[in-house]
């Protein structure tokens, strides 16, 4: 068993939760553009909450992307800083998974659906990931919405479908024909703590100087740069 504590920051909302063999407590708030000033006081409030300090922690987990650009950066740099000062491994957690999970954790209607999961990247695009009716997922992108269409191998699944996601508001993606959609949906320090337990228990943990963010639009430049120089 352990004791995580995990930080989110990728969208709009800040959050932080305290995983205690599986007990989770956690603060969550929707602050766009204070996660700066909010997310530390969090951190501290969470630990007192449970009269435990970073030094009697296993590990610290952090939304490792897709998000927003600076909301990331923002939780990489405070879980890279406290984990170095408290020597403490770090496990990196899907945005899109955790807002998978968290959907079936809150919301009856994602009950035995598909869900796909897309949060607005800006520039015509969205960051994409579907999950079928027993959570396994299938490959994160970055994408326009018109594309997804032309892609059926990110999204068909056989069972009933929920939209989750600020990404749903591009009108392109209704083709796809969702029986639901939630557009009102954030990630959720408290289901980070939950999957990073269970990568934790699979030594799925990394130091901190390990912890990388993940973008995926810096993959498809990559892979553009590279078509080019072929």
């Amino acid at each position: 068993m352990s004791k995580i504590l995990a930080l989110d920051t990728a969208t709009d909302a800040c959050s932080v939760a305290l995983n205690i063999d599986g007990a989770i407590v956690e603060e969550f708030a929707v602050v766009a553009r204070e996660h700066t000033q909010r997310l530390l006081p969090m951190v501290t409030r969470v630990l007192d909450s449970q009269n435990l300090s970073l030094h009697d922690l296993d590990a610290l987990a952090f939304t490792r992307g897709p998000g927003s650009f600076t909301g990331v950066r923002i939780c990489l740099s405070v879980v890279q800083g406290l984990a170095f000062g408290a020597n403490l491994p770090v496990v990196p957690v899907s945005t899109l998974e955790a807002m998978a999970v968290g959907a079936r954790r809150t919301m009856p209607q994602a009950q035995n659906r598909s869900l796909w999961v897309a949060l607005d990247a800006r520039m015509g695009e969205v960051y994409w990931c579907s999950f079928d009716e027993h959570g396994k997922p299938g490959e994160e992108c970055v994408i326009a919405p018109e594309k997804l269409l032309d892609r059926p191998e990110l999204w068909a699944q056989t069972s009933p479908s929920l939209a989750l996601g600020p990404g749903w508001h591009y009108e392109e993606l209704a083709g796809m024909k969702p029986d639901v959609i939630e557009l009102e949906c954030f990630p959720h320090a408290y289901d980070v703590a939950v999957l990073a337990a269970q990568l934790f228990e699979r030594g799925e943990s990394v130091s901190a100087e390990l912890a990388q963010p993940v973008y995926l639009r810096d993959t498809v430049s990559w892979k553009k740069r590279e078509k080019k120089r072929k």
